[in-house]
């Protein structure tokens, strides 16, 4: 066995033999037997126990968007998240990743400053024109990322001149959830934050806001990084399931609110929902993406005989429903 990298340890009455790929997996432990024997009975089961295991970190891999395996390892064994099971590193590539994730250098890390508390800090960034519309009809999508928690929220446009009334909107929702008040906008120089419209209400509101040196997106590097990431795990789950791009929006909102639910290496030790919020995520009602489900039809909207389902594709959470 041990020429064949297997581990066999020692102790006691006792022997234990470990994988040889996994030195930390324990396979069997024999008891000594008559004569300092070690007899081992075992019965072949194939590599039926791996493959279970490995589906489901593939199946939790899935669920969650397609996060690395080891923000996953992270988000288990810190205890980030209510409900999910161990996860080890499946082996292999995931086509659909391969697929929707692009491959360049981050932007370096800076020592920037960082806020202390919700709200200090927003940074924002649009993105688009998409090719094609969603179903609603919109091509532009604006993020709001809060620099303590990491927490961003996601709306969606027709036109990038719907930013000014969309950031009114998220503004009045954050400060009435916080309790608290935006000090810092920070986003880049485009027209659709820069104009006296914009400037005004900041002045008024007593927002300060900062702009970045025009054709430099590191000096706003948080919105551009978070814009990569969900358009990377947006399309790594349209390529999966093979569905129509005029599902981008409902792909990059599903996006958000699980990487809303992921570690970040920005906050330590809790996901930016708890940290933004103080509740822990609970990974009971995950689901992957574009998957076929069926939904229930209540009985006073059916006859006795037809059917009580409707089939149908599983296309994100609603944050203002419970089902």
């Amino acid at each position: 066995m041990m020429e064949k990298g297997y581990t066999l340890h020692f102790g006691g009455d006792s022997c234990t033999i470990y994988d040889n790929k996994d030195k930390t997996l324990k396979i069997v432990e024999v008891r000594m037997k008559e004569h300092k024997c070690f007899p081992i009975h075992l019965q072949y089961m194939g590599r039926t126990a791996i493959k279970a295991q490995e589906d489901q970190s593939w199946l939790w891999h899935r669920r969650l968007g397609h996060f690395n395996f080891q923000g996953l390892k992270i988000l288990h064994q810190k205890k980030m998240m209510t409900d999910l099971p161990q996860i080890q590193a499946a082996k292999g590539a995931c086509e659909a990743c391969l697929q929707g994730k692009q491959h360049k250098k981050p932007f370096p890390s800076g020592t920037s400053w960082r806020a202390k508390a919700v709200l200090e800090l927003i940074h924002t960034d649009v993105c688009g024109p998409m090719r094609t519309p969603s179903h609603e009809q919109n091509r532009y999508f604006i993020l709001f990322i809060d620099d303590y928690s990491r927490m961003t929220w996601v709306y969606f446009m027709r036109e990038k001149s719907e930013v000014f009334k969309v950031f009114k909107k998220f503004k009045n929702l954050v400060e009435k959830q916080s309790g608290r008040s935006i000090k810092v906008l920070r986003s880049d120089r485009g027209k659709e934050y820069n104009n006296s419209e914009f400037d005004k209400f900041c002045e008024e509101e007593g927002i300060e806001h900062q702009t970045t040196v025009s054709y430099n997106p590191q000096q706003n590097e948080v919105s551009e990084r978070k814009n990569r990431t969900v358009m990377e795990m947006a399309r790594s789950m349209l390529q999966e399931k093979h569905l129509p791009k005029a599902f981008w929006a409902e792909a990059v909102y599903t996006a958000v609110y699980l990487l809303n639910r992921c570690p970040t290496k920005a906050v330590q030790n809790m996901t930016p929902i708890e940290a933004w919020s103080g509740k822990k995520p609970s990974a009971k009602h995950l689901r992957v993406f574009g998957s076929i489900c069926y939904v229930h039809i209540p009985t006073e909207k059916r006859h006795k005989l037809e059917e009580k389902t409707e089939k149908g594709i599983f296309l994100g959470y609603s944050t203002q429903s419970k089902g």
